[in-house]
């Protein structure tokens, strides 16, 4: 089994200014004159971390990552105007450009998938490999299934449901996401920060294969769960700003690109079902479904993750 390689610092850290209002926190780590990839990190609003900066040879690699707009370190902190998923895309782009790189990996995984998938549908003659982890599509079933009454999670995870659930008043459970986001957009910063915190206990403690489901999980540091409830609610409820079908609908783009998708069979937060058709629009891209949660910490996924990142390194480095 491969393991994350040992922790390394940024050599280099950027404010990048990629609008009038927002302003990204980018890092680079490795090896300057490396393999260039670019780390698409989960949510929306979630941030990198630095085991993050881990999936890669730093020896072999220029790591770029970067707090996608309103997450982590940039700014203006959980701002969701001029948010979207072309937003983030288009960001992508400027950070190539800006570095003055020709092609690079893109390596996403949860929400990182989704951007990932849709930047290299957008701009393919950019992308030499992709590595996906934890397919999330954005279509309604799978943004019901995890906060929504008619969704399956509920009937796994039980003890942190009720306490998502008892949230929100019972008039309201039609909609869940729609009564989070009234809370989560609310003037008054007790009740935004509230509801991010029951938010972020439901996501955060269901992510990994074997947990406690009593445990606080990890996503319940005010500043990382405001701007991940405020961001997965502002997309979810705008079905990610993509159209129906969108990044199945495309693939035909991307085919010629090689890719390796892993994913959880016991993913509970993005159900195996995406990856499963995420690879049947895709057979040229190897699929590896591994005995797994959702995290990209779990070993199983681990292993397959670093595998890849290390054969694309072998090939074009």
């Amino acid at each position: 089994m491969r393991e994350l390689y040992p922790e390394i610092e940024p050599y280099q850290t950027h404010r990048l200014a990629v609008s009038d209002l927002h302003e990204l926190h980018v890092e680079e780590c490795g090896n300057p004159d490396g393999l260039p990839v670019v780390f698409l990190h989960g949510g929306p609003g979630a941030g990198v971390s630095p085991y993050h900066r881990r999936f890669f040879d730093p020896k072999r690699y220029r790591i770029v990552l970067f707090d996608q707009r309103g997450a982590g370190k940039s700014t203006p902190h959980a701002e969701l105007r001029d948010n979207t998923t072309q937003h983030l895309v288009a960001d992508i782009e400027t950070i190539r450009a800006h570095f003055g790189i020709e092609r690079w990996v893109v390596f996403g995984g949860s929400w990182g998938s989704t951007l990932s998938l849709a930047y290299a549908q957008a701009h393919p003659e950019r992308v030499l490999g992709l590595v996906l982890r934890g397919i999330f599509l954005g279509r309604p079933g799978e943004l019901r299934w995890f906060n929504e009454l008619d969704g399956g999670a509920r009937w796994v995870f039980p003890e942190r449901w009720a306490h998502y659930l008892a949230h929100i008043p019972e008039e309201e459970h039609d909609n869940l996401t729609e009564a989070y986001w009234r809370r989560l957009d609310s003037d008054d910063p007790a009740v935004r920060l509230a509801a991010a915190l029951a938010w972020g206990y439901w996501e955060g403690g269901s992510t990994t294969l074997i947990h406690d489901p009593e445990e606080p999980g990890n996503l319940e540091q005010p500043d990382v769960a405001i701007s991940l409830a405020r961001a997965e609610a502002h997309y979810f409820r705008h079905d990610i700003f993509l159209e129906p079908d969108q990044l199945l609908r495309d693939v035909g783009r991307i085919r010629h690109i090689p890719a390796t998708i892993v994913h959880g069979r016991y993913d509970m937060i993005c159900p195996v079902k995406s990856a499963v058709d995420l690879s049947a629009a895709w057979p040229e891209a190897q699929l590896r479904i591994v005995l797994a949660g959702h995290s990209a910490a779990d070993p199983a996924i681990v292993d397959v993750l670093v595998t890849a990142t290390d054969a694309l390194a072998d090939r074009f480095g």
